[in-house]
């Protein structure tokens, strides 16, 4: 169940990392900007930190970000840098505890990968008169339950790259987007933008899956880069946002 904030958008709780997904409320859109170039953690950071205080927004009113990291993490990996990440959540005052209201996605592009996890795009919320809110952004997801703790060792096929496993992976995303979205009161007809990201060759998915093709009624954006652990294949985001900008860092 969708939980409100006081900052203009609501979100579906996930887990320590990330929320499943958030959407806007009445009087208030999302708009997304996305960097030319990936900025550092850090330097990302002070990047949207500046970017809402020169808006007059708090810092609350950050709800979702895109990031790419070098390679895919191990396990262990992957939990130190999500302390990192959620430690600034926690002192901005937009994470309690290991309640985290921010959608995100996380991958590694093969090609240009940057040389630390870096800020593709983020996300905020903005007072808008009349808008009847419902922009939103479903939060990335590999093919492996969240919140067991070892994503490889639930991943479905484990350790198989065939086009029979790659699509029960996609199966296994693609259920999870509609339910994401169904969880924020949306559906697949209204997604602008949905992105896929496997290294893998998906033409069969695209071709049998009800649900890939309606993922890909406004377009689909294939992105070549792993998930962010090791041992999974396939992810996707989707996202349907009043206003989408660049940034060149």
């Amino acid at each position: 169940m969708k939980r409100e904030t006081t900052h203009g958008y609501a979100y579906l709780p996930g887990v320590m990392q990330y929320s499943a997904g958030v959407v806007s409320m009445p009087g208030y859109e999302l708009v997304r900007v996305q960097f030319l170039d990936c900025l550092p953690m850090e330097q990302g950071f002070a990047h949207i930190e500046d970017h809402l205080k020169g808006l007059g927004l708090p810092l609350t009113a950050f709800c979702a970000c895109e990031m790419r990291s070098p390679k895919p993490f191990s396990e262990v990996g992957f939990y130190d840098f999500n302390k990192l990440y959620a430690d600034v959540l926690r002192e901005w005052g937009v994470m309690k505890g290991d309640d985290n209201p921010i959608a995100r996605s996380n991958v590694c592009p093969i090609d240009n990968p940057p040389e630390s996890p870096s800020f593709y795009a983020f996300t905020y919320a903005v007072p808008k008169p009349n808008a009847i809110g419902g922009d939103f952004v479903v939060a990335g997801s590999g093919e492996a339950p969240e919140g067991t703790g070892d994503y490889a060792g639930n991943a479905i096929c484990p350790g198989r790259t065939d086009p029979d496993a790659i699509a029960q992976k996609a199966r296994f995303v693609l259920d999870v987007m509609a339910a994401r979205l169904n969880g924020l009161g949306q559906t697949w007809d209204r997604v602008v933008t949905a992105q896929m990201y496997t290294v893998h060759d998906p033409y069969h998915v695209f071709k049998n899956e009800p649900d890939m093709q309606r993922a890909r009624k406004q377009g689909l954006t294939w992105h070549l880069a792993h998930p962010p652990v090791n041992g999974l294949e396939f992810e996707m985001d989707c996202r349907n946002v009043s206003c989408e900008l660049v940034s060149k860092g």
